[in-house]
């Protein structure tokens, strides 16, 4: 259940944090996202465009965790189902699926297919975890909420770098 705040409370918050932005000072916001049963957090600056999942058309000869080809506004996206991807049950394509139009920014039109956005968080919320062994170039830590739940940070630019994950070919 969300927090309840007074007026004058949110009033209060909304300008101190346009304050500090307009200092230089604003703090930096993760994007969370749910992938089979792992939760993740990407830099918001690294995170593109979220949209609704459109139809996609399939693609022979491929890896099974490639999704297809989605069409977004005229443009055509590669489409990875990230918790497949990663050795996880595919993600079941319902109202709560979301792409992640990740390669934008960095010259690429790849999107990862997720199970579902869990919204903005503050960096500040989580606390260092367990060291990353696993020898993922593109999972660069792990953090733990106040709730006690496992995050994985994802390097979006390290994925895209990836020789399995740009390797769709069956």
């Amino acid at each position: 259940m969300a927090k309840k705040i007074s007026l004058r409370e949110f009033q209060e918050h909304l300008a101190a944090r346009l304050t500090s932005a307009a200092k230089g000072q604003a703090t930096s916001a993760l994007l969370g996202v749910q992938a089979g049963n792992d939760y993740w957090l990407l830099n918001l600056s690294d995170s593109g465009e979220i949209v609704p999942l459109p139809p996609l058309a399939p693609v022979p000869l491929t890896r099974p965790w490639f999704a297809g080809i989605a069409n977004i506004r005229g443009n055509l996206y590669s489409v990875a189902d990230f918790s497949a991807f990663r050795g996880g049950e595919p993600t079941p394509t319902n109202a709560a699926s979301r792409l992640l139009l990740v390669g934008t920014r960095h010259g690429s039109n790849a999107a990862l297919l997720v199970t579902r956005m869990l919204g903005l968080k503050n960096p500040e919320q989580f606390t260092p975890a367990a060291e990353v062994t696993d020898g993922r170039p593109w999972e660069t830590e792990r953090l733990v909420d106040a709730d006690g739940r496992e995050w994985k940070k994802l390097n979006v630019r390290a994925l895209l770098t990836d020789p399995d994950f740009m390797e769709i070919g069956a």
